[in-house]
């Protein structure tokens, strides 16, 4: 297992191998290793059922010490990374199979795109014929060849070619640049993931596999197969991986779960999302002045709050309303805390929550068993 060689407690490090939960510094991000471990494998045997690859998506936790247990007890194949540099971070610990799920553009960072296609399996996503144009200029420079899958926008609004026609274009326009591969289609619906109600999101991913097997159609008469129609995150992940369509699934957040996830309903309002929660904010109650309301060290500073405040962990009525940098404020209206307790605080975003944390403790019945570097934390170009 990858971990921190004594790690120094303090500033630098919040916790050290072997000592209880109870002393890691606070706010610290922790994690549930048993907890984490059956989402791994949850997820794994979900995958093998339907025959599907599992490309994890390394964005939501930013580590190679998680990255390699994904693999070695949940199953992944290979890796998704937002950023050139996020994807260099996790190649420099051993992770030698990564999708760049995303646009590569800026000539430095095509440059080292091509470098780093020198050391590992090395594929990325285009949505443009000049940017193949671009690839296929640097990747001849370099003499590599770069698998590129077609990203098509299947309904999220954001980067992706209309599908069908257009789609076909470009990949034709893979297909004959020169040190290019054509290797298939991304196709992923991010708000897809968070839509609440089961009805929405079925909607939305019949209206998503539509365009896929019409972008499929039209490749096929120019010549060329889709080896991979990679996508799906922890939202919809099932429904990708029952579609017969999907051969690889992105999803990020089910290794973690976090209080947005646990928001996704399914029709008759349980939840929709079958992970367990293993990663919390841990923080100390460090002011309890006024009765009923109390303050953690936990603000968001430590932790994410684009979708929405974290949520207490088994705190019997205690609930987080508001943050700001440095401190949270918890109304307590039965008075279960007290100046020094400890608290979990489920994060509301995992992914950008371990941006803004140096370590991972990963703790087991009370001990801390592991410290993972947040490998590419800050990493953004």
């Amino acid at each position: 297992m990858v971990s921190v060689n004594k790690p120094r407690l303090g500033y630098e490090v919040p916790a050290q191998i072997g000592m209880a939960e109870a002393d890691v510094e606070t706010p610290a991000l922790v994690i549930n290793l048993d907890a984490f471990e059956r989402n791994l494998r949850k997820m794994r045997d979900i995958a093998k059922a339907h025959g599907v690859a599992l490309r994890a998506h390394a964005k939501a936790h930013k580590s190679a010490g998680v990255a390699h247990q994904q693999m070695k007890i949940g199953g992944a194949h290979g890796f998704c990374c937002q950023k050139v540099s996020e994807a260099e971070a996790l190649v420099n610990e051993g992770i030698d199979d990564i999708l760049i799920s995303n646009q590569i553009v800026a000539p430095a960072k095509i440059d080292r795109l091509m470098q780093l296609a020198k050391r590992a399996t090395l594929r990325v996503c285009v949505d443009d014929l000049r940017n193949v144009k671009d690839l296929s200029t640097s990747a001849q420079t370099h003499d590599v060849t770069l698998g590129c899958l077609v990203e098509i926008d299947v309904g999220a609004g954001r980067c992706g070619a209309n599908p069908g026609a257009a789609a076909g274009r470009i990949a034709s326009g893979i297909d004959a640049a020169q040190n290019l591969r054509f290797d298939g289609l991304q196709a992923y619906h991010g708000p897809a993931q968070h839509f609440p109600q089961a009805a929405k999101r079925e909607a939305a991913f019949a209206e998503m596999l539509d365009k896929v097997k019409a972008t499929i159609a039209d490749i096929k008469t120019r010549g060329l197969d889709c080896a991979i129609i990679s996508g799906a995150g922890t939202g919809t992940f099932e429904m990708e991986a029952a579609s017969g369509i999907y051969t690889e699934l992105q999803a990020g957040t089910y290794c973690f779960m976090d209080a947005a996830y646990m928001g996704v309903r399914t029709q008759d309002d349980q939840p929709a999302v079958p992970f367990e929660n293993a990663l919390f904010v841990a923080s100390t109650i460090m002011s309890a002045a006024r009765s009923g309301t109390v303050i953690c060290d936990a603000g968001h500073k430590s932790h994410a709050v684009d979708s929405g405040l974290p949520l207490l962990f088994d705190a019997d009525g205690a609930r987080y309303v508001a943050c700001n940098d440095e401190h949270g404020m918890i109304d307590d209206p039965k008075g279960v805390l007290d100046l020094h307790d400890r608290i979990r605080l489920i994060p509301g975003h995992c992914d950008p929550t371990c941006n803004l944390h140096d370590y991972l403790i990963g703790v087991r019945n009370g001990v801390v068993e592991t410290v993972w570097p947040v490998t590419a934390r800050g990493k953004l170009l």
